[in-house]
């Protein structure tokens, strides 16, 4: 049995000024926490996934969060089942004994890509190529509608890392290696998912995570699951990561960000989950964040092999939230054992719980648990598809530009090549409908096939093997090649190469065309070895998503380009950690390198040796 002294206040004469929605969230939230018992602080605490709790399970544990994984969708995956499911969950939770509503969370990364049918927008790294503040906040108030669609307010994002080295799986979820970039793109973003009220209808609670250093973590360092980089030990001192990894977060603290989501990473310390220092003394205390602080998927289960000892520390450390995903009978009676033991302090779950439901009386829920139904049409919208084009054309950045190659012009053939020119999957990339994404149709979109066929007509010859005929020859060759989807650790690359297959496609394609162009799809910059002398036109398009017309239309002179590359591009994978390195040591192009079509900079000159 739990000692007395072990357990948080229950405070049942407490008035019900929750009730009152005169008053604000500082008041409410107070008095509500000064009517729960421990179980439903507990169940405040605790978030499950999709997969692993049915809506009778939000009533049963009192969950104060539901969120679907990477690969959680309902059976049928469209708006309306969206919508119906997780108002389910949410009816659940309405009925307990204080109707506390969840809140229900997805990884919206790059638009609400578990959503077959949605607009798929660039992932951040060509987001941070284009730099573009006031559209970025665009594409959050068109994620956030298309979110609102089918039910849910809460995004965990957007990514705050501040990549050094570009071999990690994640570095396509930074905007780039310049911690002012992040800072200016960030916020763009929160403020665009958020508004200006987060109770009005369309607001999104944004996340800023992973706190902190996810970004520094050095080649070699991880011990989970096989990776190499991800989740591993940020470098150096804690003046190195206050300089390059803190400020993003400060800032976004400041353009009203209300979750921060803890990092997997560790720093000399151990793990971030368990480090009162990062969660408590410097987010809590020396930015004031008065949100909460969620963990990462099962992250709290990495702090020590003891299950138990590691919720006691991450809690006392700071996670007001544990994302357990699956058991929560397992949490919850690790929570009491806490308690009992002391190990856990009382006041530190009201201070958690508070923290809680003082961001979901901000939002609203309470008086609106889910938003307005019939919304489905927003979902992959015509205006958000045409934001995206824009986006996509913006992110694009010339690396190569021989005279009169780009654009291509009014007359002439063309061949194109390359499986990755025909794919929405490898042009959007991971956390796509799925957590590692996956090739072919996985979601309605136009390739880049589709658009170059649009706009060139019959002059286009597509062959994915570049299997033309023995005598087919072509005025302007473009061959598209690029990474496979990935996400997370399983995209830690030691080589940074592009896939055999699509190279030999750019070695078969030269001798049949006069001019040359290249387009690659990745999600950082990759080894360029094998291309960069071949191709008269060199394109970087990132991970463009489904709105491919974006890249036809910088190919074909539609729009300008201008984008920089928002990372250093390292001349072997050797040279891809940053930290502390010249803008071009062991570089092929410096950050912020980018060319006009007629071959003019854009930003730095090109490292030496290279030819741009």
């Amino acid at each position: 049995m739990l000692g007395t002294a072990a357990i948080p206040s229950a405070g049942s004469g407490a008035p019900a000024d929750d009730l009152d929605r005169t008053l604000g969230p500082d008041v409410r939230a107070p008095a509500l926490l000064a009517r729960m018992t421990v179980d439903e602080k507990i169940g405040q605490m605790t978030q499950l996934e999709s997969d692993s709790v049915r809506p009778a399970g939000v009533t049963q544990f009192l969950l104060g969060s539901v969120l679907s994984g990477g690969d959680g969708t309902p059976p049928a995956n469209t708006p309306a089942a969206w919508y119906e499911m997780v108002s389910a969950y949410q009816q659940a939770a309405l009925g307990t004994r204080l109707g506390i509503p969840i809140l229900y969370g997805i990884d919206a990364v790059h638009g609400n890509g578990k959503v077959v049918g949605a607009t798929i927008f660039p992932h951040n790294v060509g987001l941070g190529a284009l730099d573009d503040p006031a559209l970025v906040s665009e594409i959050g108030r068109a994620t956030a509608r298309e979110m609102t669609a089918i039910g849910v307010r809460w995004d965990f994002g957007p990514v705050l890392a501040v990549p050094q080295d570009v071999r990690w799986g994640r570095t396509y979820e930074g905007y780039g290696e310049d911690p002012a970039l992040v800072e200016r793109l960030s916020v763009a973003f929160i403020t665009g998912l958020q508004g200006t009220d987060l109770a009005v209808d369309g607001s999104v609670a944004a996340t800023a995570k992973h706190f902190l250093g996810d970004g520094g973590t050095t080649w070699g360092s991880a011990s989970t699951n096989g990776f190499s980089i991800d989740q591993g030990v940020t470098g150096g001192d804690e003046a190195t990561l206050r300089a390059i990894h803190l400020g993003p977060y400060r800032t976004a603290i400041g353009a009203g960000a209300r979750i921060v989501m803890a990092s997997f990473s560790s720093t000399s310390a151990g793990k971030v989950h368990g480090d009162h220092h990062l969660l408590t003394d410097v987010l809590k205390g020396e930015l004031g964040f008065t949100g909460f602080v969620v963990s990462d998927w099962g992250g709290v289960d990495q702090v020590d092999p003891d299950y138990a000892t590691a919720v006691a520390r991450s809690i006392m450390a700071g996670v007001d939230m544990v994302m357990v995903p699956s058991d929560a009978q397992r949490f919850q009676t690790a929570v009491r054992q806490g308690l009992a033991s002391g190990a856990i302090n009382p006041d530190r779950i009201d201070d958690a719980v508070l923290r809680i439901l003082r961001v979901k009386f901000e939002m609203g829920l309470f008086e609106q648990a889910m938003p307005p139904a019939g919304d489905a049409g927003d979902v992959g919208s015509s205006p958000d598809r045409a934001l995206a084009r824009t986006a996509v054309a913006g992110s694009a950045v010339l690396l190569k530009a021989s005279s009169g190659v780009l654009p291509i012009g009014a007359t002439g053939t063309v061949l194109l090549s390359g499986p990755a020119a025909d794919d929405i999957g490898r042009q959007s990339g991971g956390w796509t409908v799925t957590w590692q994404g996956a090739t072919g149709a996985t979601t309605p979109g136009t390739t880049i096939a589709d658009a170059l066929a649009a706009g060139l007509g019959a002059r286009l010859t597509y062959d994915g093997r570049t299997a033309f005929g023995p005598d087919t020859r072509g005025d302007t060759g473009i061959v598209v090649v690029g990474e496979y989807p990935y996400a997370e650790g399983r995209g830690d690359s030691a080589t940074l190469a592009l896939p055999p297959d699509d190279l030999a496609l750019v070695a078969a394609m030269r001798p049949r065309v006069a001019h040359l162009v290249v387009v690659v799809l990745s999600g950082r910059p990759v080894i360029l070895d094998e291309i960069l002398d071949q191709a008269d036109a060199l394109i970087a398009a990132w991970l463009p998503g489904t709105e491919g017309t974006g890249i036809a239309d910088v190919l074909l002179g539609d729009t300008p380009f201008r984008g920089t590359t928002p990372y250093t591009w390292p001349a072997t994978p050797d040279d891809a950690p940053r930290t502390g390195r010249g803008s071009c040591a062991g570089a092929v192009f410096p950050v912020g390198f980018g060319l006009d079509a007629t071959g003019l900079r854009l930003g730095p000159a090109a490292c030496a040796g290279t030819t741009p």
